[in-house]
């Protein structure tokens, strides 16, 4: 349910990165936007992973997907203090804000919707190959 509305877009975004490197060498610029989506790329697909698996037992473990909302918000966040990349950065931003959104929800101890979370993962995917 919820792993393949995250991990998918999560999977695309360094299969992106893949793509992107060796045509990053053309530009400054290019080469500059496939670090920031590679950073990005590692460690919102570890994150994303680790929300995905507290979500993915019966036991819906709130506590787990605190700690890796906490963890996802605070690698958004020196992604976005370190990306050069405008769009990157407001889809980074754009992710914050979906992490937001299920945290509010863990915090009432509601299921949260993820796909949203998904979704801006994915859009994160295209900035970063477009």
């Amino acid at each position: 349910m919820a792993s393949s509305s995250i991990a998918r877009p999560a999977a695309l975004a360094v299969a992106a990165l893949i793509a992107i490197l060796p045509l990053s060498m053309v530009s400054c610029s290019a080469a500059q936007k496939a670090i920031d989506c590679g950073n990005t790329a590692v460690k919102v697909t570890g994150d994303l992973a680790d929300l995905t698996k507290a979500y993915d037992n019966s036991s819906n473990d709130s506590a787990a997907a605190g700690k890796a909302l906490q963890k996802l918000k605070g690698d958004l966040d020196q992604i976005g203090k370190n990306s050069k990349n405008t769009d990157v950065a407001k889809a980074v931003t754009d992710l914050k804000t979906q992490a937001d959104k299920v945290q509010q929800a863990v915090d009432k101890k509601q299921a949260p919707d993820l796909k949203p979370l998904g979704d801006a993962a994915g859009n994160l995917t295209s900035v970063c190959t477009g």
